[in-house]
């Protein structure tokens, strides 16, 4: 059985999540999609696990972390997502709409407020929930428990979406949703909406670009812009960082036109 992990915790405290897991499930195939999550960025952390998701086989559990209001009254959730292309996935975290858009990429939800705390450890921490109690219950599920044991399904659940782009004329409207490690500014304009071809001309906050495949077709140093592995729009420069070039952070608003 796959275990995932996502969290922003860095080189130290999934360690302990993972002795946890195994304790409860020894045969237990974890994965780490990813602790470097910017610290307490939600969003961040939501498109992430979307965009990795997916690739993983039906039956996996995706437990992840990214949890300001750990110690609070924000819920504890797991979430069991299905369809007939993913299979069965799924989600193990707190209930900030970080699970949602990844659930929903697989297909229908159901969500459980987790509330049998026997699947709990002994003691719980008020600043670690990963390990006391999103890994374990995870664990469980990935042995065979079944999800309506962890507690009541719930429907009003944190959501989370990344927006919805607009196309008007030759111009299509917007947001930065992810800038990832290399500064590439991951946009949410999907393929279909953008709808550009290689060689078109595109304005960018005032700069003129082109649309390629890919980042070795300029120069170095040259911006560009390309439909990322992910599906969305993307703006890049070819070893360079775009972020800092367009002066844009995740969460505001980019406006990308047409010329020719």
């Amino acid at each position: 059985m796959v275990i995932t992990l996502l969290s922003d915790f860095g080189d130290m405290y999934p360690a302990s999540m993972k002795g946890v897991i195994l304790s409860i499930n020894p045969a237990a195939s974890i994965v780490d999609i990813s602790h470097s999550v910017p610290r307490h960025d939600v969003r961040a952390g939501a498109f992430m696990l979307m965009t990795c998701a997916g690739y993983f086989p039906s039956s996996t559990v995706h437990i992840a972390v990214v949890d300001p209001g750990v110690g609070t009254e924000r819920r504890p959730l797991a979430i069991r997502a299905e369809s007939v292309e993913a299979g069965i996935h799924y989600f193990v975290g707190p209930d900030n709409g970080l699970l949602i858009p990844a659930a929903r990429s697989i297909g229908e939800l159901e969500a459980y407020e987790i509330t049998n705390t026997a699947l709990f450890r002994n003691e719980i921490s008020s600043t670690f929930h990963g390990r006391d109690i999103f890994a374990p219950v995870g664990a469980h599920i990935s042995g065979g428990l079944r999800i309506g044991d962890v507690g009541g399904r719930i429907f009003d659940f944190i959501d989370l979406d990344f927006g919805e782009a607009k196309k008007k004329d030759d111009s299509v409207e917007g947001r930065v949703i992810f800038i990832d490690s290399f500064g590439n500014i991951v946009t949410n304009i999907p393929s279909d909406i953008a709808g550009f071809q290689p060689g078109n001309i595109l304005e960018i906050e005032g700069k003129r670009i082109l649309f390629h495949r890919s980042y070795g077709f300029c120069e170095k140093g040259e911006p560009l812009a390309l439909i990322g592995s992910h599906g969305y729009l993307e703006i890049a420069v070819n070893q360079g960082n775009a972020a800092a070039l367009f002066n844009k952070k995740a969460g505001e608003e980019i406006l990308v036109r047409k010329l020719y």
